[in-house]
């Protein structure tokens, strides 16, 4: 005979009479089910049916199985010997609420959770760096390549967690799915074997060519609720739509979780956000404090530590920022218009070094999917990672795509899967969905919201162009059935009524699962007769693989998206290209009417026979009525034992190189580097190592460093890709200057604004300068991945002491860098500028490395590091 213990961990006033009695009949019946394998599923239908839905009421209860027979769950149908370990993460859990002695997040509950050494482990904000145990690693096809080469170089025989690659960010759109895909497996085909061949020797599976974006692969298959997952993308946050912690690193980085070694994440800093506003003749910065829900208090940060008792609080627990939900979506507005709406508050940098959490009772409105987008786009706001409590709508999905036992799972351990009773956030939003309104983001910069019904009148008056070209749906933000059969619903309405899209119209799906069970459910057809063009299971578009050929390169024009970022030239390559970013919904209905300064709420529709007539609010189910269509097998599964394989470059190659080590600190300061760039403005990791058609040499460092630095703006010249050689006294490309020095043995620096390198977590932006003879990047801050990416291959990331020194550094200036042999956790260098007139200031610099990490800079990479280790 099998039981249940049934504890309390709070209070239950807040539980009815009447499901207080539910609850407790569920728990006696559950003491005479004799079938173990059916307790867990008994438990949940028993509790769903009788109302005690998540967030109801059922978190504030811990229910332990006492029998620990029952058969372990896979973590996916692709690893049957990879089990899920809620055991592990109980206890660990267990051991940091009674060493910090509170209620937790769900964030700090997972990533907590995931501590290599919970007991041990220090947990200072701002100082110690978290050592974790991911779970799994993913890795798209653009940043495989070098992770993957990274780790061939690192001598191990096979990797030590469920590892995939995905093969999506090499597929061009330009004529149709098939053709397009067809043509990326002839011009990609030595990548992919590649990849698929050290995959398999290394014990990683291959998700091949048309399988679809990482990102929805990982959803359909890989996350769970309470895992950990780091994956070669920034929008690995993806999965926190299924209750998971997942985070987007560059590829060192997954080398690391994939040799055993642990991951390291800085418990985050008190530091305020600082904000950008005030749209109109360039963004201007002003400083947003914090506001903290402590104990019913209103304080800011700055109070904080003249009080022991909040102080205490704010030093031991993550930066989390809450989002309370309330009210319910409906009509036009969407999960994206969530997102859209956080973006216009905290702006890209306002949730840098912060996880978000979605909570409140607003969020049972909200679809697995819808979850994942707005956690998707979390990345668009600087935020580490973001993610939702688990509930009916997660356990949903996870028994549609097949995964039942991990429903069962989840249910069983609801309790590590929701945040404590009266845990507390750094800072709250609080959002009503009842009253939230469509938005649309852009142009230029995913933080510029705007409602719907404004956006015709304030693209009037920016003199932004009104007619929209092209509309574009899908991508991995936006790629789900419940998406696809929104936007079908109204082109079904147009179609009506005779109507067929003004503008150009594409559509992107998700995953070969998602291409599938559209086609057959009729949502493809739908949305071709209205005039769109069904592209391949990929990324296209939306990061730059777009053989767009409707405006010439400097035309002004307008696109509307549902992807997720639209910075300068990112989508088409075109700096004059008006992007915007909106709901697959509001996409489809500006695409039928053509124009910006259309409304889809109030405004009307001409019919070809005069009629007006209004769009109906879309609508679409979550989930298919039948079972997911699978559509083709595209995986190949690693081999028990590769070892005996073969992985071959070919050292004649233009795509692929195998790396050579860099070199070792001279274990002396830096003395006078040339300042290689003064960069003005916003730098992302598309200007510092742009996408495109540079994608397919990922895989060649050497040939991939040709694109360095080409989209920044050069202070002294507003320029881009036009910087002075200060040996030659001309001016040329920054890569082509930047190998200059490097030929005549001059070490370089490059001088950068705030939150440098934001966006995608591509670690080119820190490998190209290291392979070009760079040394250090000074700026006013960074932004997290890319930070780390730089001290991965032994840059020197520096902030300035005083944000103002930015302006005392000159483009012609030399800078010493000073204090490198005494170089400490938490003690700043110095550094000597040297000016051309011969006078010279010192100023301070800060940086963030710990003791590791500086044995990474001093062995030259932490790859290096890693193969002193192994010595």
């Amino acid at each position: 005979m099998s039981s249940y213990i049934v504890t309390s961990s709070s209070s239950v006033t807040s539980l009815s009479v009447n499901k207080m009695a539910t609850y407790c009949l569920t728990v006696a019946r559950l003491q005479v089910i004799v079938a173990k394998d059916v307790i867990a599923d008994a438990f949940a239908s028993l509790c769903f049916a009788d109302g005690l839905a998540l967030g109801q009421g059922a978190r504030r209860f811990h229910v332990a199985a006492a029998l620990n027979a029952k058969a372990k769950v896979a973590m996916s149908r692709f690893e049957p010997n990879s089990y899920i370990n809620y055991d592990r993460l109980r206890s660990n859990i267990d051991i940091v609420r009674k060493r910090l002695n509170r209620p937790l997040t769900l964030s700090e509950k997972i990533v907590y959770g995931h501590l290599d050494d919970p007991s041990g482990q220090e947990i200072v904000r701002g100082r110690t760096y978290l050592r974790l145990r991911p779970d799994r690693v993913a890795m798209q096809d653009a940043t495989a390549q070098m992770a993957m080469l990274q780790f061939i170089s690192s001598g191990l025989p096979k990797v030590a967690v469920p590892s995939t690659i995905h093969c999506d960010h090499l597929i061009e759109a330009q004529s149709g799915g098939a053709q397009d895909l067809q043509r990326a497996k002839e011009v990609n085909h030595e990548v992919y074997n590649f990849l698929a061949s050290s995959g398999a020797k290394y014990g990683v599976g291959f998700w091949k060519p048309g399988s679809g974006i990482i990102h929805q692969i990982i959803l359909e298959n890989y996350a769970y609720p309470g895992v950990m997952l780091i994956g070669t993308d920034s929008h690995t946050p993806n999965g926190g739509g299924l209750g998971c912690i997942c985070i987007g690193v560059g590829g060192a980085d997954a080398v690391d979780v994939m040799a055993g070694i642990p991951w390291e994440l800085k418990c985050p800093n008190s530091s305020c956000c600082q904000c950008e506003c005030d749209q109109e003749n360039g963004l201007k910065e002003k400083l947003v404090l914090y506001t903290l829900k402590i104990a019913g208090l209103k304080t800011t940060q700055f109070e904080l530590f003249g009080n022991p008792t909040l102080g205490k609080y704010w030093t031991e627990h993550m930066l989390v920022i809450g989002v309370k939900l309330t009210g319910t979506l409906s009509g036009w507005t969407s999960p994206k218009d969530v997102i859209l709406k956080v973006a216009g508050i905290l702006t890209v940098k306002g949730g840098t070094g912060a996880i978000v959490e979605y909570h409140g009772p607003g969020v049972d409105s909200i679809s697995c999917t819808g979850m994942a987008t707005i956690c998707n786009m979390g990345a668009e706001i600087g935020a580490t990672t973001s993610v939702f409590p688990y509930n009916h709508r997660m356990r949903t999905y996870l028994e549609k795509t097949g995964r039942g036992e991990i429903a069962a799972l989840a249910n069983e351990n609801q309790d590590l899967l929701v945040p404590d009773s009266g845990c507390h956030y750094d800072q709250i939003i609080e959002i009503n969905l009842s009253e939230l309104k469509p938005h649309i983001n852009g142009p230029f910069t995913p933080d510029l919201a705007h409602p719907v019904s404004d956006i015709g009148s304030v693209a009037e008056k920016n003199g932004w162009p009104l007619d929209v070209k092209v509309g574009l749906i899908g991508s991995c933000t936006n790629s789900s059935y419940e998406d696809m059969g929104r936007a079908a619903s109204l082109a079904k309405q147009a179609l009506d009524k005779g109507l067929k899209c003004k503008a150009q119209f594409t559509v992107t799906p998700g995953s070969e699962q998602i291409r599938a069970t559209i086609e057959r459910d009729g949502y493809a057809k739908v949305l071709r007769d209205v005039g769109g063009i069904v592209l391949a299971n990929a990324c296209g578009p939306c990061i730059g693989q777009w053989d767009r050929r409707d405006v010439k390169k400097g035309e002004k024009n307008t696109i509307v998206t549902s992807f997720n970022r639209n910075f300068t030239a990112r989508n088409d390559a075109n700096p004059a290209t008006h992007a915007f970013v909106t709901s697959p919904e509001i996409v489809t209905a500006l695409a039928i009417a053509g124009t910006l300064k259309f409304n889809p709420e109030t405004d009307f529709l001409t019919a070809p026979n005069g009629e007006k007539f209004k769009l109906v609010p879309p609508t679409g189910d979550e989930l298919p009525a039948r079972d997911f269509d699978p559509g083709q097998d595209t995986y190949q599964h690693p081999p028990t034992d590769g070892s005996s394989l073969k992985v071959d470059v070919n050292p004649q190659s233009n795509r692929l190189q195998l790396l050579e080590p860099f070199d070792k600190w001279s274990g002396k300061d830096l003395e006078d580097l040339q300042v290689l760039i003064k960069v003005k403005g916003k730098c992302t990791t598309d200007h510092i190592s742009a996408a495109g058609p540079w994608l397919k040499f990922r895989g060649h460092l050497d040939n991939i460093s040709n694109n360095l630095l080409i989209g920044a703006v050069n202070i002294e010249n507003d320029a881009v890709n036009k910087i002075r050689n200060h040996l030659t006294g001309e001016f040329g490309g920054v890569p082509d200057v930047a190998r200059h020095y490097k030929k005549h043995n001059v070490s370089w620096v490059v001088v950068g604004d705030e939150n440098y390198g934001e966006g995608s977590s591509r670690e080119h932006a820190a490998l190209e300068p290291r392979h070009l003879g760079g040394r250090a990047i000074i700026v006013k801050s960074f932004a997290r991945i890319h930070e780390t990416n730089l001290k991965k291959q032994g840059l020197l990331p520096l902030t300035f002491s005083n944000p103002a020194d930015y302006d005392k550094i000159r483009p012609d200036d030399k800078i010493s860098i000073v204090g490198l042999k005494s170089f400490a956790p938490g003690k700043p260098l110095q550094a000597v500028i040297k000016h051309s007139d011969g006078s010279s200031e010192t100023i301070e610099l800060n940086h963030t490395f710990n003791e590791t990490q500086i044995e990474w800079f001093q062995a030259g990479s932490a790859l290096n590091r890693m193969k002193e280790l192994q010595k």
